[in-house]
């Protein structure tokens, strides 16, 4: 019996580990760090193998093959051991696609990827495809394949889900913009950042679609060096020959093989160019899949967004306060920046990833009023910013961002977090740097 080791038994390895269990492998699963009460239970439920806080050398150097969870580096010393032992590696999303015949949407991009993902799921289910949300969001994609029978499948992928994918391909492949992102975990090596989000398009055939946005400098280079056989749909924000999708006199455009797809841009309920980008790469996969305009229309209108994406929380004495803790690079806050119409207090600050802040200089100089960096280590922020913006002052936790937003901002300003940081020196996560933000303005 061939031996599997999930290593990380979070949503994507232990859904890995059920799916290997009842697919008839041996399964083991080790976790460096504690697990959590409901994936316990469920490796229980299934009489699966498993240790917490350690890895066993003995109990994984012994397997056939090794998925490893996204959020192990491979620069951990057990996947240094296990590559000197020339066990393969995948992902979750690598071994779940070797069992299912679904038809995949799969989108990736440095920012905007999990609104897409969202607004595309959205559309198909409300046009009453049987669809399954997976990746990045929802359930784990080998948990769904193991215990539900979808006919598609919308799946939002990380470059570190994408190092661990070889043989699996997307039938429609999403790519909305690639710029710096997680180079820590690329040798700050830009190049690797690129290859590793290319990823999205190997294997494809003509039969299979590639979106991308065609303005993005970085995709069109690597197009034209890789030359791929798959159908190519671009789009952009302007009409302009070729494109699959564009803007024109406030009018959102579609145009696919299998018919038009024409929308008033005003009726569309995410605004801001970004967002502009997100709709119309989700129109086209919709198009491609043959939904009806009516429908695309319906989604695209009432479609309520996602959490901690530019997301309004509550107006306090004339000031705006939006959580866009999503904002884990610096390009994110930069749409975020963008899309702005008032005077801005940006909190700003977190786990530095080797971010360059020159690419949201010119907006933070326009727009922002005050500067908040809220972080352990804030050095590299006040190295970059000091003496470019009036008042910048530092916060140690999210109460005391908020308070001095509070006492910072005027009636008509916006307060945003938008940290352009990973949230790993005070929060869990993202997630949980969004919410204390959401609860501390709502105690205002």
């Amino acid at each position: 019996m061939r031996r599997i080791v999930v290593l990380g038994a979070g949503e994507s390895g232990t859904g890995a580990a059920i799916l290997a269990d009842k697919q008839g492998f041996e399964v083991f699963v080790s976790d460096s760090s504690d697990i959590k009460p409901k994936y316990r239970e469920l490796l229980e439920k299934y009489n699966i193998r498993y240790e917490s806080c350690a890895h066993t050398e003995n109990l994984i150097l012994n397997a056939d093959e090794i998925i490893k969870s996204p959020g192990i580096p491979d620069k951990a010393p057990i996947i240094k051991r296990i590559k000197e032992k020339n066990i393969p590696v995948i992902s979750e999303i690598e071994f779940a696609g070797r069992y299912t015949r679904a038809k995949t949407v799969c989108i990736t991009g440095s920012n905007g990827k999990t609104t897409t993902t969202m607004l595309t799921y959205h559309i198909l289910k409300n046009a009453g495809l049987n669809v399954g949300l997976a990746g990045n969001v929802g359930d784990s994609f080998a948990l769904q394949v193991a215990e539900k029978d979808y006919d598609y499948y919308v799946i939002e992928l990380s470059s570190f889900q994408l190092d661990g994918m070889y043989d699996f391909k997307a039938d429609i492949a999403v790519l909305l913009n690639i710029t710096p992102d997680h180079l820590d975990r690329y040798n700050y090596v830009m190049q690797n950042y690129v290859d590793s989000k290319m990823r999205i398009i190997q294997n494809q055939t003509k039969d299979d679609a590639f979106i991308y946005w065609k303005d993005d400098p970085v995709i069109s280079q690597e197009i034209k060096k890789r030359a791929p056989e798959v159908t190519l749909y671009p789009f952009a924000g302007y009409k302009k020959e070729g494109l699959a999708g564009y803007a024109d006199n406030n009018q959102i455009i579609v145009k696919t093989s299998n018919g038009d797809f024409v929308m008033e841009e005003e009726l569309v309920a995410l605004t801001g160019t970004h967002n502009l980008y997100n709709s119309l790469a989700a129109a086209i996969s919709s198009k491609l899949l043959d939904i009806k305009n009516e429908e695309i229309r319906k989604s695209l209108s009432n479609f309520q967004g996602v959490e901690h994406r530019l997301e309004k929380v509550a107006k306090v004495r004339g000031v705006e306060y939006i959580n866009d803790s999503k904002a884990t690079n610096v390009n994110s806050c930069w749409y975020a920046l963008q899309s702005m119409k008032t005077k801005t207090i940006l909190i700003l600050g977190g786990t530095d990833k080797g971010n360059d802040y020159s690419e949201i200089e010119a907006l933070v100089k326009e727009k922002c009023r005050a500067l908040i960096f809220l972080g352990v280590d804030n050095s590299r922020l006040h190295a970059f910013f000091d003496g470019k913006i009036k008042e910048i002052v530092d916060a140690g936790s999210m109460q005391q961002a908020v308070s001095l937003a509070y006492e910072l901002a005027r009636k008509g300003d916006t307060v945003l977090l938008s940290p352009c940081c990973a949230s790993f020196d005070l929060f869990k996560n993202y997630e949980d740097r969004g919410c204390q933000f959401k609860d501390c303005v709502r105690r205002l």
